[in-house]
């Protein structure tokens, strides 16, 4: 192992301590209030069995004082039966009060992970150019499950130790106040430490859940079909299994000091446990010999002084605790606390059936308001025409057709369709009304007919097959051997580039939107995938409104109108014929793209 164990530092690391403000408790007790009743059922057991636990020492002392001295049977055998009785229902109580707390803890991991799945949802691309999909998977995992142990074990553990304290402490007071205070001397120890040794280890902590952040990244990337791939045909196993090793040896690590940090201070406490009962038999047999306190009595003491000891030991280890727990809550709100930027406005309609008449009007964009995209955009497009998007990669063809169903949200200007402003709509029904097939089909590890379904949620038997037809996708589908039922892998790996562009054609067909947005790729196919995809698109694109990022000739000849995008404007616009005539920049890439694919037909 490269990295020592327990030899990380964190020297070079500003890493703060949580703060613990108002604010930030009222906010986590609100996931706790929707099960108040539970919680007060788990408080109620933690109290019935603080105070149960006390009868078994104070029977001890009955029988060891009366019973045993008198050499009665019946009171012994009745002292013994209510213990045994009692120790039953402890542990009774015990199992409904586990019980409790898990049920409260994983409904609270439930509705968190809900809530920050349903947050990430509505993240902009903005969010996920810029984030790891590792730092993702592990907010969404490790650190909401790592916080159910807050109310199963840090709450919980704290009230069961301060009744179980002041009950016990009550007890011992009544029968001996002397050992009483002898008894608890020593209790100012356990607590000493308890400062320095939680800050160590939430620094620990953190750093472990950004190493394991790192590790989710090395494998979402490697593990993937795509990364596989790249890594198989680079030969490059060797340095990812490298890289791998070396940041789970981090991991580990850091967990292994984690768990042993504080384990000196964990040592003194024992160390002294094992003192204070000592401490009661000598300073106890002192008494007795005075007459002051019956053997029973020192026996029954020793034994509740284990109910003393073993609370404050576990309430030394609850800032430890809260400061961890507190650690992963704030990880948790850095995601919660993350702006969406698209959201419904205050008022919005639902954009109703379209005729698709598209307008935009001086639009600006930029990515996180610093590198300029888009600049003064304007153009209009008919009800059921084409329009075909031509430039340089980079020229921002993609981002404009992003902004349509505001994936991205216009900085300056507007995007209207019909008339009405689409931040003026809510984005579901704006959404419903666009379908888009990317340059590269994203097709889940399912069926052929649950990844189309995803375009109509109910579509029937004879609409799949429709939609198919209209693709040119059904007569293949129909060859595999569990036609429709066929797993398409992860990605779709099992299908080539063409038939995974037609089903994501018939997708859309069955979705029946009144915009279609579609990144012409067929250059990378074969002739026949690329002869299907062209047949596919006729019934894609007829009397509908479509963006068509435009890669063949073909395309660009039957579209109504074309946009040549360059550095973010609209340089040039209008049909082939006239952008010729022009001897612009559409001339020139007509010159040095398309005209190439005349020559190669």
């Amino acid at each position: 192992m490269k990295q020592g164990i327990g030899r990380m530092r964190f020297a070079d690391e500003k890493v703060e301590m949580p703060k613990v403000t108002k604010k930030m408790l009222a906010r986590i007790l609100r996931y706790f209030t929707p099960y108040w009743i539970q919680m007060l059922l788990v408080i109620g057991s933690i109290i019935a069995t603080s105070v149960l636990g006390l009868v078994p020492p104070i029977l001890i002392k009955t029988i060891i004082d009366r019973a045993l001295p008198q050499k009665d049977l019946k009171i012994l055998t009745f002292y013994i039966v209510i213990s045994i009785v009692i120790t039953i229902l402890l542990g009774l109580l015990q199992v409904a009060q586990s019980y409790l707390s898990i049920w409260i803890s994983k409904h609270i991991v439930l509705n968190m992970k809900n809530q920050m799945y349903s947050h990430l949802q509505h993240m902009s691309l903005n969010f996920y150019s810029a984030a790891k999909p590792g730092e993702i998977i592990t907010r969404i995992t490790n650190d909401v499950d790592g916080i159910q142990d807050i109310f199963n074990s840090t709450v919980v553990n704290a009230l069961s130790s301060l009744f179980v304290l002041f009950s016990t402490a009550v007890v011992l007071i009544m029968m001996n106040w002397k050992l009483a205070i002898v008894g608890m001397i020593i209790l100012p120890t356990f607590i000493i430490p308890t400062r320095k040794v939680g800050k160590v280890k939430w620094k620990i902590a953190t750093k472990s859940q950004e190493k394991i952040s790192e590790l989710n990244q090395i494998i979402q990337e490697t593990l993937s079909i795509s990364g596989t791939i790249l890594t198989k045909v680079f030969t490059k196993e060797k340095d990812e299994y490298e890289k791998f090793e070396k940041t789970n040896e981090e991991v580990i690590s850091l967990q292994i000091r984690e768990s042993v940090v504080g384990r000196w201070f964990r040592m003194t406490i024992t160390t002294f446990i094992s003192i204070g009962p000592m401490l009661i038999y000598f300073y106890g047999g002192y008494l007795y010999i005075k007459g002051e306190i019956t053997i029973g009595s020192i026996i029954a003491f020793v034994a509740l002084l284990g109910r003393l000891y073993l609370p404050v030991s576990q309430l030394s280890n609850i800032h430890i605790d809260v400061t961890r727990s507190l650690a992963l809550f704030q990880r948790i709100f850095e995601y919660f606390d993350q702006k969406q930027e698209i959201e419904n406005r205050l008022g919005s309609t639902s954009l109703e059936l379209i005729k698709g008449k598209v307008d935009f009007e001086k639009v600006y964009f930029s990515y996180n308001r610093q590198i300029r995209v888009l600049e003064d955009i304007s153009f209009s497009v008919n009800p059921g025409t084409m329009v075909a998007l031509v430039g340089s990669s980079g020229a921002g063809k993609t981002t404009i057709t992003n902004l349509i169903p505001r994936l991205y949200e216009v900085e300056k200007g507007s995007i209207k369709i019909d008339g009405q402003d689409i931040r003026d709509v809510t984005l579901e029904s704006l959404r419903k009304q666009i379908g888009t097939v990317m340059q590269e089909p994203y097709l889940f590890n399912d069926t052929i007919e649950e990844n189309l379904k995803y375009g109509k949620k109910d579509a029937s038997e004879e609409e799949i097959i429709k939609a198919c037809q209209a693709a040119h996708i059904h007569d293949f589908i129909m060859t595999l051997p569990d036609n429709y039922k066929t797993l398409v892998g992860n990605r779709g790996i099992k299908l080539s580039g063409g038939e995974k562009q037609r089903v994501s054609i018939a997708r859309v067909i069955l979705k029946n939107p009144r915009i279609i947005i579609l990144d012409e790729a067929t250059s990378s196919l074969d002739s026949v995938s690329e002869m299907y995809i062209q047949k596919a698109m006729v019934p894609l694109l007829k009397d509908r409104t479509s963006f068509v990022i435009a890669h063949r000739l073909s395309t660009i000849l039957a579209a109504d109108q074309i946009l040549v995008i360059e550095n973010g404007t609209v340089a040039e616009c209008g049909k082939h014929v006239e952008l010729i005539k022009k001897d612009g920049l559409y001339r020139m890439i007509y010159e040095t793209q398309f005209k190439v694919q005349i020559k190669s037909n």
